[in-house]
């Protein structure tokens, strides 16, 4: 009897923002993975952070990890513990990332698969799929993905929200947009069955998606045919995890994550993603009482890079002694380079600012905000140093928080937000400050 588990590849921190409970690894040694293969949660993350990488660098980094995860099934199945696992390419759902570069290279290490999707909807960031085609919601409006500033990204960029083109567009031609297998919403919420047993030759599918129950409906069918021995991928935001998994309510209430504030000691942000929506809700942030802000211009690195961290750090251990939040935030000018190289060089070095100075935060910090995909990745791997980190739940729909362990060397059990930089509306993090920092608890 084999149990199933399903493996997140998560190209940065955030697509846990939909599920709880389940570990989040930093790491991805086979001991670790074991640990995580062995635990209760039905699902566990590995955190690649591929998105801030080159194409062949996230290829590599892909590669390594899913060599490691066949090592880890193989040896649990010579131990008599086999395990089906069901695998997960997690990323962003305004469509930037390196497909198809990750699902190529575990359809090669892991497959053989009868068919990879596309499932990007996520419904707590405003993202459907009506008709193949991908909509943000942007006020009260839903707009093609292609018509936003993320279709735009100087490396991830796109032309096409109508997802065979997309498909068509990124795999170069490989795959035409003829050839993808559409499931509408009425296929979706019709009989899957047949189409999905159908299918093979890691064809490429694409999912149409307006609520949570088209990807029950979906799941349902998935896990049905997958008992009929198919084999499938998925490219996916973090929506379809809640239907794969389908753990139930968070132990902790959104509005009650207060409770895990140390001692309601104040806090620090950390705010690095630039994206518009991220620049307006700093901006309600910092109206907020009880906080002060602290902006880096990173136009001074890499030479000043000292003079910055011993700054922040007084201002913020100032702070923390008056009882104040520090916000700590680069500047808000999007910087144009050349190649997409040198912008990925620029964000490592404005990625080791913040980490120097999450290093040498106040021991007895109240709780840590980081804001921003990359940032909230490079928080738990080398901020806080973590291997693993349990998820507690979300704070906020679409925002997720984990625990640092009790035997953590400098901040234990410090409660850590990893907020996305595209989700939530202009008082999102507002909201989320409130809700750490109250002292109702």
């Amino acid at each position: 009897m084999s149990t199933t588990k399903i493996i997140v590849l998560d190209d940065d921190p955030t697509g846990s923002q939909t599920v709880h409970s389940c570990l989040l690894l930093t790491r991805w040694d086979e001991a670790t993975l074991r640990e995580a293969f062995n635990d209760a949660a039905p699902l566990f993350f590995i955190l690649t952070n591929t998105r801030a990488m080159d194409a062949t660098q996230a290829a590599n980094v892909t590669r390594e990890v899913c060599r490691n995860v066949r090592a880890v099934l193989n040896a649990l199945q010579r131990e008599g513990k086999a395990i089906n696992p069901i695998v997960v390419s997690r990323s962003d759902s305004t469509l930037r990332g390196h497909y198809p570069v990750e699902t190529d290279v575990i359809a090669e290490e892991l497959g053989p698969f009868d068919a990879h999707f596309l499932t990007p909807a996520f419904f707590e960031g405003g993202r459907v799929t009506r008709d193949s085609v991908h909509y943000l919601r942007v006020k009260d409006e839903w707009v093609p993905v292609h018509q936003t500033e993320f279709a735009r990204d100087s490396i991830f960029g796109y032309k096409h929200s109508y997802l065979p083109d997309y498909v068509e567009e990124k795999t170069k031609g490989r795959i035409r947009a003829a050839n993808v297998h559409r499931f509408t919403l009425v296929d979706v919420r019709g009989n899957l069955g047949p189409r999905l047993r159908a299918l093979s030759g890691n064809a490429c599918g694409v999912v149409d998606a307006e609520q949570q129950w088209d990807l029950d409906r979906f799941c349902a069918a998935i896990k049905e045919a997958a008992e009929h021995g198919k084999r499938f991928l998925f490219r996916s935001a973090a929506s379809l995890l809640t239907s794969l998994a389908q753990l139930g309510p968070q132990p902790t209430a959104a509005a009650e994550m207060g409770r895990w504030t140390r001692d309601r000691k104040p806090g620090v942000v950390i705010v690095g993603s630039h994206v518009a929506k991220t620049t307006a809700q700093l901006s309600s942030l910092l109206q907020q009482p009880s906080v002060a802000g602290i902006e880096l211009d990173v136009g001074r690195l890499p030479q000043q890079r000292e003079t910055l961290v011993n700054d922040a750090l007084q201002r913020i251990n100032a702070h923390h002694r008056d009882g104040l939040t520090s916000v700590v935030y680069t500047s808000r000018v999007e910087r144009q380079f050349a190649t997409p190289a040198e912008r990925l060089a620029f964000g490592e070095l404005v990625s080791g600012l913040l980490m120097e100075i999450e290093q040498n935060l106040p021991g007895d910090l109240g709780f840590l905000i980081s804001k921003g995909g990359i940032t909230s990745n490079d928080t738990l791997s080398t901020g806080l140093a973590l291997r693993t980190a349990r998820l507690l739940g979300q704070v906020l729909a679409g925002v997720s928080m984990v625990r640092c362990p009790p035997d953590h060397p400098r901040y234990p059990n410090l409660p850590v937000v990893i907020f996305p930089g595209n989700v939530g509306d202009e008082n999102a993090l507002a909201t989320v400050y409130n809700r750490l920092a109250s002292t109702k608890h």
